[in-house]
């Protein structure tokens, strides 16, 4: 007699309730384990990243490659960039950058509070959490991102330290429409390198961070050239005091 399908088999003889548990327990215990296994290369890749970035110039960016108006860089050491830009960049986007080890609770907490009322979305993220999604990671919001970038953000405080932090954003963040880093963003705007910038010319930079594509920095007017003025003001008692860390 021919051998039965194996479909038929099983519904003449069905398998044991004990046995059928067993494969469903295979089942998950293999998918727990493809779960660790990815999650463990990504710890692993994310990690060696970080300290290949400690060293080298990070060639491109997400942000970068999906810039329809392309993207004019020049990669520029720390010490090629004047202090003023340093001092620009804490007044305006992180006052505390030299105390915290990579978040800011207070400042999370607050612009949770005025989202909570509505309006422009407004974000708490630090220097650093900010260098983190530039580096590594892409714009836009969405809590996987978020964690991805809390992740990576644990990472360059341990491995890189505030100086090559603060030397990567100021390498990265856009400062106008398809341009990354101060040095592109001095030369565009005032034709001069960016270890030659004052502290106005370094503040108006520093204002057009939060919104690149939109903010002027020569002939700013209205909010933009306030809030210029005021981190050009703040920048002032930002030096010895608020960037030690990056200079000690």
């Amino acid at each position: 007699m021919a051998d039965e399908p194996s479909e038929l088999s099983e519904l003449r003889n069905p398998p044991h309730p004990t046995l059928k548990a067993a494969r469903r327990h295979g089942l998950f215990g293999r998918i727990v384990w493809l779960a660790v296994r990815i999650v463990a290369a990504f710890l692993l890749l994310s990690a060696a990243q970080v300290v290949i970035y400690k060293f080298v110039p990070i060639p491109f960016t997400w942000t970068m490659l999906m810039d329809s108006n392309g993207a004019t860089r020049h990669w520029t050491s720390l010490g090629g960039i004047d202090r003023t830009m340093v001092d620009a960049a804490i007044a305006g986007e992180d006052a505390k950058f030299c105390e915290h080890h990579g978040f800011d609770e207070g400042a999370m907490l607050q612009a949770f509070r005025r989202n909570q009322q509505g309006g422009r979305i407004r974000g708490g993220s630090t220097i650093s959490q900010q260098t983190a999604k530039n580096a590594f990671l892409w714009q836009g919001g969405g809590y996987f991102r978020k964690g991805l970038e809390a992740w990576y953000t644990v990472l360059i405080e341990a491995v890189w330290g505030k100086r090559r932090i603060m030397e990567v954003y100021l390498n990265l963040a856009e400062t106008g429409i398809g341009t990354y880093g101060v040095e592109a963003g001095a030369q565009r705007y005032y034709n001069k390198d960016a270890s030659h910038l004052s502290r106005l010319e370094a503040a108006r930079i520093a204002a057009a961070f939060p919104q690149p594509k939109v903010r002027a920095v020569v002939g700013a007017t209205g909010f933009v050239r306030r809030h210029g003025n005021a981190i050009a003001a703040r920048a002032g008692v930002v030096r010895g005091d608020y960037d030690m860390c990056v200079y000690r």
